[in-house]
């Protein structure tokens, strides 16, 4: 009995310390997260990379809506940027995030010789490294929601890209979802390099 009672405290205690170390990792994405967001964007770039998001049908998501906007406006005060449209299709889209950011540049008047596609990514290492493999740029910058550009500016670095974040605001109805998310392939990141 009183090993039993011994083994329960010493469980209960490494429990404790996981949590409290899953806590402070928490803590430190958010800050990372917030403090990449938060960075001032360099104006005249050559390149704007739009990292792709769920597409429903061939409608952009309100994710990769607020991400098209944001680029939208950097595109119309730089008019010298090419804007690099990413993302594969997946389940439930009818056309690859990329063709529905292409659309949306080309509706808003952007012209088409300035917009480039990689179409073919599933994730956002993909995205980046898909990019510099068919247009081997070195400084971009990069376009995502706030609470993905860390991990997205870290994967650019990886690929030999020096990224600058442009940060558009996550949706409010998905925003803890997508942070909790995001802390765990940040966790992932850390541990495995990817």
């Amino acid at each position: 009995m009183k090993t039993m009672g011994a083994l329960i405290k010493k469980m209960t205690i490494i429990i404790i310390i996981v949590g409290i170390a899953l806590l402070l990792f928490c803590l430190y994405a958010h800050v990372q997260i917030k403090k990449t967001a938060n960075r001032t964007t360099p104006q005249d770039m050559p390149y704007i990379i739009v990292l792709g998001a769920k597409v429903n049908g061939d409608e952009m998501s309100l994710s990769l809506l607020y991400r098209a906007k944001k680029a939208l406006t950097y595109l119309q005060d730089n008019p010298q940027t090419k804007v690099i449209a990413s993302g594969g299709q997946g389940a439930g889209e009818d056309i690859s995030e990329a063709a529905a950011l292409k659309q949306y540049f080309i509706e808003k008047g952007i012209d088409e010789e300035r917009i480039l596609v990689e179409d073919q990514s599933t994730s956002t290492y993909e995205n980046l490294a898909f990019v510099k493999e068919l247009y081997g740029i070195e400084e971009a910058v990069i376009t995502s929601n706030d609470f993905h550009l860390y991990r997205a500016i870290e994967n650019a670095k990886d690929v030999g890209i020096k990224g600058y974040p442009l940060a558009a605001k996550t949706p409010n109805i998905v925003k803890w979802k997508l942070y909790i998310r995001e802390y765990a392939a940040i966790l992932k990141l850390k541990l495995t390099g990817d």
